[in-house]
């Protein structure tokens, strides 16, 4: 731990953010509150990814010394046992660890820590709210099994359900098969949009589909935080990065019931994690607590 001559902890001059998602590994560094550098990689699966952490350490020359805070936006966790499970994994990494949803992660860089809802929308989805006492609340998020309504993996493994038939199968069983079948189908989401956009009629049965659950999840975490209306929401993910497909959506919000005052996303959840990072080295040092704005 670095000391000054007086033998306080002096505030680290590096702090790292991670938006650690299905498909990448995006790091935002911050020195002094400022933007430092930008990392992406390829995510590697959970019980390999405290090894992908280490191999871009060693690349510049980062040590648990020189990192002081890492916080990690993870997908997969959501307990408070599973975001302990993860920050031990990766102790080795810097001073401290702090792991977290990347959908909460999402919801404070699109929100800028306001309440409201969060549509995210990406390899998988998950909708997330919280409200004025801070408290949050989520519907989806379960993973390609069990969920992930309206992401682009389940528009894929729709269309694919729609579309093969008899022999048009064998293509099919070779988009599924391996260990990077969910990534693979995935990537089939933005031809489905595309299709739908032209005014092919099953692509647009699919992708409204979609829309629709989106919409009732969101429908359901407004109910459950007791939001006021107009809700207050925004959007994440490489879905919802197509304007015509959110258009669709907000249709959607409204048939469900739902008023609603859409607001851009503020900012990358890699850099609300990097600012929560900062915040939390803020408050570890002497005097810091003071200047620790709410989250």
């Amino acid at each position: 731990m670095s000391a000054n001559r007086h033998g306080k902890r002096r505030i680290s001059e590096i702090v790292v953010g991670a938006d650690l998602g299905a498909t990448w590994l995006r790091l935002q560094v911050l020195r002094h509150d400022r933007p430092l550098a930008r990392v992406s990689a390829r995510a590697a699966p959970m019980p390999e990814i405290g090894k992908r952490f280490l191999t871009l350490w060693r690349r510049r020359g980062w040590t648990a010394r020189s990192v002081g805070v890492l916080v990690v936006a993870s997908r997969g966790v959501w307990t408070a046992s599973e975001r302990r499970r993860l920050a031990h994994r990766l102790g080795g990494l810097a001073r401290r660890v702090v792991v977290l949803s990347d959908a909460q992660a999402a919801h404070l860089g699109a929100l800028g820590g306001r309440p409201g809802v969060l549509i995210l929308s990406g390899t998988g989805s998950i909708v997330i709210g919280r409200n004025a006492n801070g408290r949050w609340a989520r519907a989806g998020g379960l993973g390609p099994l069990l969920g992930d309504e309206g992401s682009a993996f389940w528009l894929g493994r729709q269309w694919l359900r729609l579309t093969t038939r008899g022999e048009d199968f064998l293509p099919a069983r070779r988009l599924v098969a391996g260990p990077d079948a969910v990534v693979r189908i995935a990537a089939l989401a933005p031809r489905i949009i595309r299709r739908a956009r032209r005014g092919d009629s099953r692509a647009r049965a699919v992708v409204r589909a979609g829309q629709a659950d989106l919409a009732a999840q969101a429908a359901d975490v407004t109910r459950r935080l007791r939001l006021g209306r107009p809700v207050t929401m925004s959007w994440a993910g490489r879905v919802l990065a197509d304007p015509w497909f959110r258009a669709g959506l907000k249709r959607a919000v409204g048939l469900a019931g739902l008023a609603a005052h859409w607001q851009p996303p503020r900012e990358e959840p890699v850099m609300a994690a990097a600012r929560l990072a900062a915040r939390v080295n803020h408050r570890s040092s002497p005097g810091g607590r003071s200047r620790e704005r709410r989250t």
